[in-house]
């Protein structure tokens, strides 16, 4: 008999509690998700995250103590391959930009659908860009608005290679698809960075969207 397949582990952090409590209620239902943990604000997140090793960090932005956006800087500064999935309103989009330059992989809408949140969650942890289009384009054109660098900066395979991580996809099936190894895909990625002076892969996404190179 194979072997059971191991479930995504979940930290969800939020001040209210009936948020904490729906979410973990939806996750009961889904065989490959785990809540391994919760937290009323971002201090106690950052203590869990240690604590608990989770996979994927379900972070609120406006709690008491310590917000989202700090709370994703502390622990993506310690566990850099840890995702953080931001959970948030509308009202919230200038946070959402902070929290993503803070190294967040990505955001979701409050109102998002039961199989929206399932989903992003999963894409977030294969090491997709979640992007909610609702307000993608308030968080495009601000993480634009802050390069001067061009992607006419970039060599042919670089621009390839940031086609598909604006499409979401990991590291192995970039390597696959372009008949490279993984290891040059990193080293792919990170003069894209280093060039366009992007923190991150969601910001690379959302530049290649900008660019045209790449469709949200």
């Amino acid at each position: 008999m194979s072997a059971e397949k191991e479930s995504i582990k979940l930290l969800i952090v939020d001040d209210h509690k009936v948020v904490r409590s729906g979410v973990k209620a939806l996750i009961a239902t889904e065989s490959e998700l785990e809540v391994i943990g919760e937290a009323a604000d971002g201090r106690e997140a950052v203590t869990k995250v240690k604590a608990g090793n989770p996979d994927v960090v379900l972070m609120d932005l406006v709690m008491p103590e310590m917000d989202g956006v700090e709370a994703t800087k502390a622990i993506t500064e310690d566990e850099q391959e840890l995702k953080i999935l931001i959970l948030t309103s509308f009202s919230e989009e200038e946070r959402i930009i902070q929290a993503i330059k803070a190294g967040a992989s990505g955001y979701l809408i409050k109102d998002a659908s039961p199989d929206e949140l399932v989903e992003a969650i999963k894409n977030v942890y294969r090491g997709e860009s979640t992007l909610d289009p609702k307000i993608a384009g308030t968080v495009l054109n601000s993480i634009q608005g802050e390069t001067s660098n061009s992607a006419g900066e970039l060599t042919e395979r670089e621009r390839e290679v940031l086609e598909l991580v604006a499409e979401g996809l990991p590291n192995d099936d970039i390597a696959e698809k372009l008949y490279i190894s993984e290891r040059t895909v990193r080293s792919h990625v990170s003069n894209i960075l280093s060039k366009l002076d992007l923190a991150n892969r969601t910001q690379a996404a959302l530049y290649a969207v900008r660019e045209g190179i790449a469709d949200l």
